[in-house]
């Protein structure tokens, strides 16, 4: 009887937390979409599906601190939203060219306002863009560490109407004129999931846009009209650049 009771207290006093963290985990992955579905048991503790576009994807522990991970959430809305902008106006630009218009392809841009504006200094650009682009990013990042101390989104005697709704997330009626981010909080949560989607999505274009002009020096409309006319060849196998061992 002895023997048993000391194996009772044994098995009692082994911990379980660790099991039910796990188990925890699983049932809040198994509850929602993941990167990579049968594989709950992978998704870090961290990712828990409250954060816009969580999937449970960070295979290298980039969000495993905190404070870290707040930067990194911050970070990835931004790019995304440069991205969208930037791909927007790429496409633009591409099929105005396209057309006939005087208007550059977006490789092409910066060189061309350069050609046309030689009072202005390169170096100065540079350097204004690199102060300027400093300095909001440290009050990006002081805000996100201390929640509202970088003001209570007041200018010019207007403070409601500019006050964000929360790190990352501007509000009022100048920066969200049709109200996305007021009344219903799921379909806010429905906005803010489909705008980091479409920011990833905008952040590969981009970079695809880049390795089209790298591989066949033309834009993205070009590119894809010369793809549509000759799908067998003109193509990211036959371009001689991105497979190098075969030729056109």
């Amino acid at each position: 009887m002895l023997t048993a009771a000391r194996i009772n207290v044994g098995l009692a006093a082994r911990p379980v937390a660790n099991t039910s963290s796990r188990r925890n985990v699983s049932a809040k992955a198994e509850s929602r979409p993941i990167w990579y579905p049968g594989n709950e048991a992978e998704v870090p503790e961290y990712l828990d599906g409250t954060l816009a576009g969580d999937f449970g994807f960070d295979p290298l522990g980039l969000g495993s601190s905190p404070e870290q991970l707040a930067w990194n959430v911050q970070a990835e809305l931004i790019h995304g939203r440069l991205a969208m902008t930037a791909v927007a106006g790429i496409l633009y630009t591409s099929v105005a060219h396209s057309a006939g218009a005087d208007v550059p392809e977006w490789y092409e841009a910066g060189k061309v306002y350069m050609d046309k504006n030689p009072e202005v200094s390169f170096g100065a650009l540079v350097w204004t863009t690199i102060a300027l682009s400093g300095w909001v990013e440290f009050k990006r990042l002081q805000d996100i560490r201390n929640p509202g101390s970088q003001g209570d989104g007041s200018f010019l005697g207007i403070t409601d109407d500019f006050k964000g709704v929360s790190n990352g997330y501007p509000g009022g009626k100048y920066f969200d004129p049709m109200g996305l981010s007021r009344g219903d909080e799921a379909k806010y949560a429905e906005y803010k999931e489909k705008e980091v989607k479409n920011g990833r999505l905008a952040m590969v274009a981009f970079l695809g846009f880049a390795a089209q002009y790298a591989a066949t020096g033309k834009g993205p409309i070009d590119n894809l009209a010369a793809h549509l006319a000759d799908p067998a060849h003109a193509n990211f196998v036959h371009n001689g650049i991105s497979v190098p061992f075969i030729s056109n």
